[in-house]
């Protein structure tokens, strides 16, 4: 499980990004960017953030570390923006906490990552379906010289799905990732070379351990899931499903 604490104080918003992510101070004497249950994406865009941080360990991509973040309704009445007032009020109770990395900078391409760290963030993007690292939002940070990745929202996109259509592992499994536009193409060499390697990472548990970190209540159900067991099982089924392809791996043919 994700460590728990208590926002303290509201520090200020984020406005680069659309959800309008804030810095918080908590009780563990930390500071997070906090990433809000009331934002317009909702609850699954955290629920992603969670699942593929933990993916990303597994195969030695570097994130900043999680926390989920209780947030009191005391703390808006201190907020004079309006707009972030009602962010924070339709936010009371528990959301996403990424660690503040204190003067990391956004990625430009002047300290490009390893190939080897390329190529194993372009393949977790491929796995995880996340089309959102373009060099029009990286979602990239360099902090001490070390590239970390952020921002994983946009990933498993199948679960947006999920109110009106029953999961599909074998859809899942054979959607192909497009990496032409990745902001890290060019610096990663042949992905599909370490698609073998980096599979073997992958495994059952490290997947069920990513689950295991996203709390109950943010676990939404539909028709088709009909308690919070179903949804953890749906995610792990669709996952496990990619594994055992290839057809998703950019410059490797389906098998």
């Amino acid at each position: 499980m994700l460590p728990q604490v208590t926002a303290t104080r509201y520090v200020t918003p984020l406005k680069e990004g659309g959800s309008l992510p804030g810095i918080v101070e908590a009780s563990d004497l930390g500071t997070y960017v906090m990433k809000f249950r009331g934002a317009g994406q909702g609850l699954k865009v955290l629920v992603a953030e969670v699942i593929v941080a933990g993916l990303a360990r597994a195969v030695g991509v570097p994130v900043p570390d999680l926390a989920v973040v209780a947030l009191d309704e005391r703390i808006a009445k201190y907020e004079a923006d309006e707009e972030v007032q009602d962010l924070l009020r339709a936010s009371v109770g528990t959301n996403l906490g990424v660690d503040f990395l204190p003067g990391s900078l956004g990625y430009d391409g002047s300290q490009p990552p390893s190939r080897d760290l390329a190529e194993r963030i372009v393949w977790l993007d491929a796995f995880s379906a996340n089309v959102d690292r373009t060099w029009a939002n990286p979602n990239l940070l360099v902090w001490h010289g070390q590239t970390y990745a952020i921002d994983h929202g946009a990933a498993l996109y199948f679960h947006h799905a999920w109110p009106t259509k029953a999961p599909s592992a074998e859809r899942f499994a054979a959607q192909a990732f497009d990496a032409s536009r990745h902001v890290l193409r060019d610096v990663a060499g042949d992905v599909a070379a370490r698609h073998d390697e980096l599979r073997a990472l992958m495994t059952a548990p490290v997947i069920d351990a990513a689950l295991d970190d996203v709390p109950d209540e943010w676990l939404e159900t539909s028709p088709h899931l009909g308690d919070v067991g179903a949804v953890r099982a749906a995610y792990r089924a669709l996952l496990l499903a990619r594994l055992e392809s290839s057809a998703w791996v950019p410059g490797r043919a389906a098998a």
